[in-house]
């Protein structure tokens, strides 16, 4: 049965690679019937795009009795407001990344999603990335021994794109600033592979752009008796290549080109995109999986996840749980930077940021 859905505001672009899978794969089974956006010519350039019902109203949308989900895609500081209206409404949630700006905007979306019991899933596609998967199976599967460091280099080239910093993701009161925004990903990719840390230190810093604060950071979390964990982001980054690092007792892990500046830059035609070597074997080993030509299908690629959600085949990406603490590991950075000192990730500080 094919699943009817509305979009609650287009800010953010990955809803469009969405959107376009669910139009263009109709063995997806789910409809983008309906649309609302604060913003007038964003929704009526995508309702022309897709087709759909726009609404001037979000209450309006919601009271539609045969939209069974939504997906929450407008700007972090309408989140929580979308989300109490449509659990109250009985949809089924997709929440787009970051989850909120707050850590109280963050418990009136779990309090909510548990309130009305509808069915939420945070959008994190580094989750449901094929290779991402591939690396937390061979953590788990013992191969590797003990583990002693996990690094996650994730970068966007945003200095380059000309008006990067006119756009709402560079407004400290819609979206805070471009490492809530944007390293999140990475540090909810520790979250997902290790578990909630016990502390965190962090260095962030405005390097560029006045205009984009927080442009480069990088942050060490702690995890008792290992691993330690680096996010490290620069979104002044024109090219890179490697991704991902994991340093074990009997072996290690590699991935290169799973973010924008590695994967949208020419790279060698036999290039591989992911490795793991184990000491007793005395062989690196390729994995079949390969690196898509740009980072587009990665985005594109949590259409089929979330289209199972949506059907009930699988669980959440994320739950909203999950969601709040990946946000608190991303604020208590905020902490950690501006004391200069080690955080701990349950510090009552965090909720104040």
């Amino acid at each position: 049965m094919t699943i009817k859905v509305g979009v609650l505001g287009f800010a953010h672009g990955h809803v469009n690679a969405y959107c376009n899978q669910w139009r263009d794969n109709p063995a997806l089974d789910i409809s983008v019937v309906a649309g609302w956006d604060h913003d007038a010519a964003r929704l009526e350039q995508n309702s022309r795009n897709y087709g759909f019902q726009p609404y001037a109203d979000s209450a309006a949308l919601l009271a539609d009795s045969t939209i069974a989900a939504v997906i929450v895609s407008a700007e972090t500081s309408r989140h929580a407001d979308l989300v109490e209206q449509a659990a109250a409404a009985g949809k089924a949630i997709v929440l787009q990344k970051p989850m909120a700006l707050t850590m109280d905007q963050a418990d009136r979306i779990v309090t909510a999603v548990n309130a009305h019991g509808v069915p939420f899933t945070m959008a994190w596609q580094m989750r449901v990335d094929p290779q991402n998967m591939e690396i937390k199976q061979l953590m788990q599967s013992g191969k590797l021994g003990k583990l002693f460091m996990v690094r996650r280099r994730h970068a966007l080239n945003t200095h380059e794109w000309g008006n990067f910093n006119t756009l709402w993701h560079a407004k400290p009161e819609l979206n805070r600033d471009i490492w809530a925004d944007d390293a999140a990903h990475a540090i909810d990719f520790i979250h997902f592979l290790l578990g909630v840390p016990e502390t965190v230190t962090a260095e962030i810093d405005s390097l560029l752009d006045p205009k984009v604060p927080n442009d480069n950071g990088i942050a060490v979390f702690r995890y008792p008796g290992g691993p330690l964990a680096e996010v490290v982001c620069s979104f002044t980054c024109p090219a890179a290549e490697n991704t991902v690092e994991v340093i074990a007792e009997k072996g290690s892990i590699i991935q290169n080109y799973g973010d924008v500046p590695s994967a949208n830059v020419p790279r060698p035609a036999d290039a591989r995109g992911q490795k793991w070597y184990i000491s007793a074997e005395k062989q690196w080993t390729y994995s079949e999986i390969a690196s898509p030509p740009n980072h587009g299908p990665r985005i594109a690629g949590l259409a089929a996840p979330l289209s199972e959600f949506l059907h009930g085949r699988r669980a959440p990406i994320a739950t909203a749980e999950e969601g709040r603490i990946s946000l608190r590991m991303t604020l208590a950075c905020y902490i950690s930077n501006s004391a200069g000192r080690r955080v701990r990730i349950d510090d009552p500080a965090v909720q104040q940021v």
